[in-house]
């Protein structure tokens, strides 16, 4: 169990610590992994920002996760999801949720676009993944501008998520991967919840300090 999510944050940089001197985008899935990516890139040298991705709730159940979506549109169903989904509703939900990811991305950079992750190393940061499709679906989005190196980090993932995200990212860097899985939080003796409040301010000082090294 990690005592919270910097302690995994500081497990995950020293992991990834051969890749100090390549100016690494590291991008958070938020909320809760935008403190752990930004302590990542300070430990680094790397840049900060967001990967806007958002899961799909099942009918009736909009807390079971049935696959996600990201700000470009790429969806990524899983299993059970097709099974229990019909694409009716899964185009409704994908709209549903898109327009959250949208007004979340006006509220979290509201002065510059996303940075641009072509050519470049690329780390997506979450705190964990239950299912990989939230992982997944940022993976698959960033792929597409063809970064140079495309890598998943995340501190707790069961064995069959881990699998399903090695195949589509260049390398993954799990802290803990146990067979008896039920959430998340269950590995953090810390899980509080991070504000949109928090993730703005750790943007906006990203930004500023991006704006003066410039």
């Amino acid at each position: 169990m990690f005592k919270d999510r910097m302690d995994a944050a500081e497990q995950l940089a020293h992991r990834l610590r051969h890749l100090k001197g390549e100016r690494p985008l590291v991008l958070a899935i938020p909320r809760g992994a935008v403190p752990m990516a930004k302590h990542i890139a300070d430990a680094l040298g790397g840049e900060l920002d967001v990967v806007l991705v958002h899961k799909l709730g099942a009918p009736g159940n909009p807390e079971y996760a049935v696959g996600a979506v990201s700000e470009d549109g790429t969806v990524e169903l899983s299993a059970h999801g097709r099974k229990l989904c019909s694409e009716d509703y899964i185009e409704r939900e994908v709209d549903t949720q898109l327009r959250t990811l949208r007004a979340r991305r006006q509220s979290y950079t509201p002065v510059r676009p996303p940075i641009d992750p072509t050519g470049r190393v690329v780390i997506v940061v979450d705190d964990g993944s239950a299912t990989g499709a939230t992982m997944i679906a940022a993976l698959q989005t960033l792929r597409q501008h063809a970064p140079r190196q495309l890598i998943a980090a995340l501190g707790v993932a069961p064995p069959d998520a881990l699998r399903r995200i090695e195949a589509a990212a260049d390398a993954v860097i799990c802290l803990a991967a146990p067979s008896m899985f039920y959430a998340v939080g269950q590995h953090f003796a810390d899980f509080r919840q991070i504000s949109d409040e928090e993730v703005i301010e750790l943007l906006r000082h990203t930004t500023e300090q991006g704006t003066t090294d410039n």
